[in-house]
C-alpha cells in the first residue's frame, strides 16, 4: 500500500517530481504518482484528495507552478501532512509558486521546500514517516552519514590535489 501521493499539475513537472519519487525508492517507501488538475479536473482531483487517507496515505507530495494550487487544496481536504513543492516558472522563476504556496491561511499549513526542490519534499517525506518507524528512521541516519562520507571524501582530494587540479 502506498505511504506517499506524489502529485503534479503536468507532466512537465515530471523531471522535479521524480526526484522525490527517487529518494522514496532509495527508502523504500511505496508511493503512488499521479497528474491531476485541481483547475482543469476539480471533480477527479477533490476525489483524490477525500480519497488519499483511506488508499493509506501518510503524506502528499504536491508540485504546482504559477498559481500553484495544488498543495493548498490538497491540504485543505487531507487531514495528514502536505509538503508543496514551488515550481520553477518562466515568467517569475517560481516566485510566484513558491508565494502561493507558502502564503497558506491560519489552520491550512503546508510544509514548502526551495523551488524545484524534489529531492527534499521526498526527504522530508521520509522523515514524517520515520517518526514512527525505527527501521526508516535508521536509514535515514545512513543516508546522512553517506552525505557526510561524500563531503569529507571531496575536502582530501582537494587537499591532495589542490584546486587548480581538482
Amino acid at each position: 500500500m502506498a505511504k506517499v501521493g506524489i502529485i503534479m499539475g503536468s507532466d512537465s513537472d515530471m523531471p522535479v517530481m521524480s526526484k522525490a519519487a527517487d529518494i522514496l525508492e532509495e527508502f523504500g517507501i511505496d508511493y503512488e504518482m499521479t497528474i491531476i488538475s485541481a483547475h482543469r479536473e476539480p471533480d477527479i482531483f477533490f476525489e483524490y484528495a477525500k480519497s488519499a487517507e483511506e488508499k493509506g496515505f501518510k503524506v502528499i507530495i504536491a508540485g504546482a507552478g504559477m498559481a500553484a494550487h495544488l498543495p493548498g487544496m490538497c491540504a485543505a481536504i487531507f487531514p495528514m501532512p502536505v509538503i508543496g513543492i514551488p515550481m520553477h516558472t518562466t515568467s517569475l522563476g517560481g516566485k510566484d509558486s513558491l508565494y502561493s504556496i507558502v502564503q497558506m491561511p491560519s489552520g491550512i499549513p503546508v510544509a514548502t521546500v526551495a523551488i524545484n526542490g524534489g529531492a527534499n519534499a521526498g526527504i522530508l517525506a521520509a522523515k514524517i514517516l520515520a517518526t514512527s518507524d525505527e527501521s526508516l528512521l535508521k536509514k535515514i541516519k545512513d543516508y546522512s552519514e553517506k552525505m557526510k562520507n561524500q563531503v569529507v571524501a571531496k575536502d582530501a582530494r582537494l587537499k591532495e590535489v589542490g584546486y587548480k587540479n581538482y
